[in-house]
């Protein structure tokens, strides 16, 4: 059954949300793949997760390609998982980090680039007008800036 399994399927690509992750000592990872509908149980061995170049966390959605097997002592389908990447918002925090350590060594954080924001002629608030948000934040633009224009739009909040 495995083998008709493994040849019949090939390498696929499956994309859910890690739960139960777990690295014991032999660096193995292991972990279950899930979406609203179904999950199933992986693992990534050592020599596939060295190449992975963030470290997987519960309840983060990943793109893995894989092959499909069956884990014969327990009778259960299972996902032997040879390449990893963030998806979703872990795909979008990977290239924040990427991007800003691009910047960092491009020196472009130093003060030395830095400018000075222009003096704000108006604010805006978006606030409920009857919340001791609006009073605050009323309070600091008096106590900052007293002549500061300050347009104020009430709307529902919770």
């Amino acid at each position: 059954m495995r083998l008709l399994l493994e040849r019949e399927m090939g390498q696929v690509w499956i994309s859910g949300e890690i739960s139960n992750f777990s690295q014991p000592s032999s660096g193995h990872w292991y972990f279950t793949l899930k979406d609203d509908n179904a999950q199933v149980r992986c693992a990534m061995f050592r020599n596939s997760n060295r190449r992975v170049t963030f470290r997987p966390q519960h309840g983060q959605q990943v793109l893995v390609r894989a092959n499909i097997t069956l884990y014969e002592p327990r009778g259960d389908y299972q996902i032997i998982v040879e390449s990893m990447q963030p998806a979703g918002e872990g795909l979008l925090q990977q290239k924040y980090e990427q991007l800003k350590a691009q910047l960092t060594a491009e020196g472009l954080f130093e003060q030395k680039h830095k400018q000075a924001l222009p003096p704000a002629r108006c604010v805006g608030v978006i606030t409920s007008k009857t919340g001791a948000a609006l009073h605050d934040i009323l309070h600091v633009l008096r106590r900052r800036d007293p002549g500061l224009p300050v347009i104020i739009y009430p709307t529902a909040v919770r």
